[in-house]
Parts: C-alpha cells; structure tokens; sequence
C-alpha cells in the first residue's frame, strides 16, 4: 500500500512540474510590470543565495518559524504538520508589517525595500523547505516531488495575492491566469508530442 501510494505520488509530482514551471513564469511576467521595481525582487533573492551559501543556513530561525506557526494551528491538529512547510510565515509577518507601516509612510522606495526583503524572505523559506524534504527517506523521492511541487505553487499563489494588494500595477488574477494558461499550452504541447 505504501509503495502504491509512493508511486502515486511520483506520478502527481512529475504531472505538477509543468505547473512549476508555468506559475514561475506567470510571476516574472507579472513582476516584469512593475518595471524598475524587479530590480529589489531580485536582489532579495540574491542576497538570500549569498547569506544561504556564504554565511550559514539560518535554521534555528526557520524552526523559530515552525513553531509559531504549531502554535497559531494547534486547534486544529491535521494541519500542523503541514502548514509549517506551506505556509512562509516571516513572508506573511512581513505582509502585516508592511500594512502597518504603509499608514504612516507614503515613501515610494518604501515599497521596493519591502518587496527586497518579501523575496528574501520567500527565498529563505523555499530553499530550506526543499533542503529539509529532500533529506527525508522516500521511495523514488516521491514525497519530495509531490510535496515541494505543491508547496512552491502554493507559495507563489500566496505571495503573487500579497503582492496585488502592495502594488496597484500587480494583477492576481492576471498572474493565475496566465499562469493557467501557460500550463493549459504546456501540457497540449506534451500530449501533441506523446501522441501524434
């Protein structure tokens, strides 16, 4: 049984790969709107790689984050274990923060730091996500591909929706779109070669 379910979720992994793929570039397409703005986006990113890869893998405080989010979801117990690898917690953190200091702040840079640090803290959470899911034991990695798959898609959703609501040139609905149909394209293109 749990072989067949390993197998199962191989497949699915495999099956949410053009999913990745296409939510990834609905993102960046819709970042590219916002113009000079992509810039801190992606020195957000850069700056995590270097922390990550040069400094140290800040784990402690990735756990730190586990926990409050055990704590925010211990009464109802079936989504503990999963929601501290689903849900990017300082990324959400930052998103009130953001809100908060937005009433008080009318700065315009004030928005691209923040953008900086919300992809910085994306970054954090995505790579040790992958990092801990990857060394857990697992048939073919099944658990892995299904898992990291869905959590990154997941994430994208949640932090293209934050994003609509700090940038006014930032779509949602543009972005899921978009995406969707990128995926729709991909996956007739796939089926186009497998059976033609």
């Amino acid at each position: 049984m749990a072989k067949s379910l390993s197998i199962l979720k191989f497949i699915f992994g495999i099956l949410f790969l053009p999913l990745v793929v296409s939510f990834t570039i609905g993102l960046s397409k819709e970042l590219l709107i916002l113009e000079r703005s992509i810039i801190y986006f992606i020195w957000g990113i850069i700056s995590y790689l270097i922390f990550h890869l040069f400094i140290c893998k800040p784990i402690i405080i990735y756990q730190k984050g586990q926990k409050i989010l055990e704590i925010i979801f211990r009464f109802f117990s079936p989504l503990i274990k999963i929601a501290s690898y689903l849900l990017p917690i300082y990324t959400i953190i930052l998103f009130f923060l953001y809100f908060v200091l937005s009433l008080f702040i009318k700065d315009g840079l004030f928005k691209n730091y923040f953008l900086s640090l919300f992809s910085f803290t994306l970054s954090f959470h995505l790579i040790l996500t992958a990092d801990i899911l990857r060394k857990k034991e697992d048939l073919l990695k099944a658990n892995y591909i299904f898992g990291f798959s869905l959590i990154y898609i997941l994430n994208l959703l949640l932090f293209s929706f934050g994003l609509s609501l700090v940038f006014d040139r930032f779509s949602f609905l543009r972005f899921f779109n978009g995406s969707l149909q990128i995926a729709k394209d991909t996956f007739s293109a796939i089926l186009k070669q497998l059976f033609s």
